[in-house]
């Protein structure tokens, strides 16, 4: 047999090897988890069936004794009554706006694990409207009154009042010049000063979401370095744009998109060695919950949410990036959409002492209004190229800029510099730490299997013990007057205005729902177990998907 017949396969699998290996790492640097398999998460929610428990099965989907299942039926139906008492008109006019709100209807099905939603959602029925907000709480069309743990998903990081005093200075400034687009507003320069300096940038653009910003950021960083595929980490959150949401929530399959595991040596290696990355993204809220999605009462199967903070190790761990991103001229961009200017007034960059080449804000930053920002050096913001005048990337937005947008903005970075905001900065972790161990320690002390993981002000409850009814527990939270966005307990977010008497309310507030929903028989526990739990789910959706159980909806 001629030599060569031998050489070319040689030859051709040496070539091969380089790519082979680079694709094991990338295979090893994935989270073992759906939520690190994009691909095998959407095949996942194509297959998995939708069920729904009848009465029945509601109530004693756990094997539990007839007398635990009737003190479920009777705390159900004393919240049921109530809730249609006390919040009539919010939930009458939440009815009729759900019909032809594709948001409410969204959100209102997935409040508590699916197999529930029908039961729940039409049973214990949650108002969405509220007619004002003062200090801590906000008010319902009922007059009832409820402590605001919503944070209005990151906006409110100073009390609501501080927002309407920010909206009211920006829309006297912007009134002169009322909704005239495309020239800007004299308050404009300042604002782009004030968030060079905040920063650390060279330039800012703006636009009119946190979304949209990221958006802007990345085709920015594709542009620059004439790379097409970017970084993000498994389970954090960027928006809801298709190549920075590759899981089951977005209808296009991944292509562009590695997502890897979270302060972990093997995703390193990954950028040490690919030469296809543009930009690696990361949301600093993900410190809280590394490698998992954000938390929501809709994923508590079998009451396995876990969470932790340690600064130490993200620290460490943003440092290796960055020095990785350097080495390898990959533009590292903070999408501070959701915690810029809680953790300190420099944000996370400050907070964690590094440095990115792009910056993403939003929500908090224009006092109250919607914005989204993008700040970074001047050659990675740079749309166009002069040497190839046809070569641009265009982004504009009719409403960047907005004039009322950035009087809110400059009056929000006016009032960062004061005292009084500076000094809600001071021993910020410590502060926050005490409360949390404070509330663990009183949740324990009182017999209930309640805990609490923060990054900061930003809480997630977990549960000491398996069981399939914990989402349950915001139920009992709203009755005893806590407003919680509809993730529920899987995220709190408080003001930094909130003192230790406000925490106290808080706390009381927490015992009185838990010890309801342990007299009521929700926390009921057995002899299941995490594992048990999750089997018996799983088997329930063998039985739908084959036809040896009836769909109820």
């Amino acid at each position: 047999m001629p030599v060569f017949s031998y050489v070319l396969p040689a030859g051709a699998l040496a070539l091969a090897l380089p790519r082979i290996k680079r694709r094991i790492e990338l295979s090893r640097a994935k989270h073992r988890s759906l939520a690190g398999h994009s691909l095998m998460a959407k095949r996942l929610a194509r297959w998995m069936p939708g069920y729904a428990f009848d009465e029945a099965r509601f109530f004693n989907c756990d094997s539990a004794p007839n007398a635990v299942v009737q003190r479920r039926r009777v705390g159900f139906e004393m919240l049921e009554a109530g809730f249609a008492q006390r919040y009539a008109s919010s939930l009458a006019l939440t009815a009729q706006a759900r019909e032809g709100l594709a948001d409410l209807q969204f959100t209102s099905a997935y409040r508590v694990p699916f197999q529930f939603s029908p039961i729940a959602s039409q049973r214990l029925r949650v108002g969405a409207f509220v007619q004002s907000a003062e200090g801590k709480t906000v008010t319902d069309l009922d007059g009832n009154q409820l402590i605001d743990l919503t944070g209005s998903y990151g906006v409110n990081v100073f009390g609501v009042d501080f927002y309407k005093a920010c909206m009211a200075e920006g829309a006297a400034m912007a009134e002169p010049l009322g909704p005239v687009l495309g020239a800007y507003h004299p308050c404009v320069a300042e604002v782009v000063t004030r968030l060079k300096t905040i920063s650390g940038h060279d330039q800012v653009s703006f636009h009119m979401s946190g979304t949209e910003a990221v958006m802007q950021a990345v085709r920015l960083a594709r542009y620059h370095t004439r790379r097409k595929h970017l970084v993000r980490f498994c389970g954090a959150y960027h928006g809801w744009w298709e190549d920075v949401q590759p899981g089951p929530g977005n209808p296009m399959p991944p292509r562009e998109t590695y997502t890897l595991k979270d302060m972990d040596e093997k995703s390193l290696q990954v950028l040490r060695t690919r030469r296809d990355i543009a930009c690696v993204l990361v949301n600093p809220l993900q410190a809280l919950h590394p490698n998992r999605n954000a938390p929501g009462d809709s994923t508590l199967v079998d009451g396995s949410r876990t969470a932790a903070y340690d600064r130490t190790a993200y620290t460490a761990w943003l440092k290796q990036l960055r020095e990785v991103c350097t080495e390898r001229g990959i533009v590292l961009i903070f999408d501070e959409v959701f915690l810029g200017f809680r953790l300190a007034p420099g944000g996370a960059q400050e907070y964690f002492g590094v440095r990115a080449d792009m910056v993403t804000y939003g929500k908090t930053l224009a006092g109250g209004y919607p914005a989204g920002v993008v700040c970074g050096k001047r050659e990675l913001m740079q749309r166009y190229r002069p040497e190839r005048p046809a070569d641009v990337c265009f982004a504009r937005g009719t409403f960047n800029a907005h004039p009322y947008v950035m009087g809110g903005m400059l009056a929000f970075l006016k009032r960062l510099e004061s005292s009084a905001i500076l000094a809600l900065y001071e021993d910020q972790d410590a502060k926050w730490a005490a409360r949390a161990q404070r509330f663990n320690d009183t949740m324990q002390a009182q017999g209930l299997p309640v805990r609490a993981a923060n990054l900061q002000s930003i809480w997630t409850l977990m549960y000491t013990t398996p069981g399939r009814y914990h989402w349950m527990y915001q139920y009992y939270l709203r009755w005893h007057g806590i407003a919680l966005s509809w993730v529920g307990t899987g995220r709190l977010i408080f003001g930094l205005h909130f003192t230790d008497a406000d925490f106290d309310e808080v706390l009381r507030r927490f015992v009185a729902a838990g010890k309801d929903m342990h007299a009521h028989g929700w926390w009921w526990q057995g002899a299941q177990t995490h594992q048990s739990i999750r089997k018996s789910v799983f088997r329930e959706m063998l039985a739908v998907r084959f036809g040896r159980q009836q769909k109820k909806a």
